[in-house]
């Protein structure tokens, strides 16, 4: 009995997520095809469908799946430590430097390979 269940809930499913998709593609299709009328019109309309499509997707099993996978992210955003501003530009510090520092060791490695390529190919004066 369970399985008869789940299969017209997923149907019911994928017919929810297809008509989100029709509606989302005449939305577009008429914000070109209304070219000439107002771009405030046409924008709001576009948002006002891909809402509804939104709030359709979001009714199916996937939709709420995705919409948990936002509320957990949101809350394990406010989990983290962020660094302050003291400590951010430290390490911004830091990492300058260290570029710097790079950089002037791959110059030299370069500049004694070249020095050894032209000793070793008689182009040195």
């Amino acid at each position: 009995m369970t399985s008869s269940v789940e299969v017209k809930g997923a149907s019911l499913d994928t017919a929810k997520l297809a008509g989100a998709a029709l509606l989302l593609i005449l939305g577009i299709f008429a914000f070109y095809y209304f070219a000439a009328w107002s771009g405030l019109l046409r924008v709001g309309g576009l948002l006002i469908i891909s809402g509804g499509a939104a709030a359709l997707a979001l009714q199916t099993q996937p939709g709420r799946a995705l919409w948990q996978f936002i509320a957990d992210a949101r809350m394990e955003v406010r989990k983290v430590v962020w660094p302050t501003r003291q400590e951010t530009i430290q390490t911004t510090l830091v990492v300058m430097a260290m570029v710097v520092v790079v950089a002037l060791v791959l110059w030299l490695f370069d500049s004694v390979l070249m020095g050894i390529l032209r000793l070793l190919t008689g182009q040195g004066g």
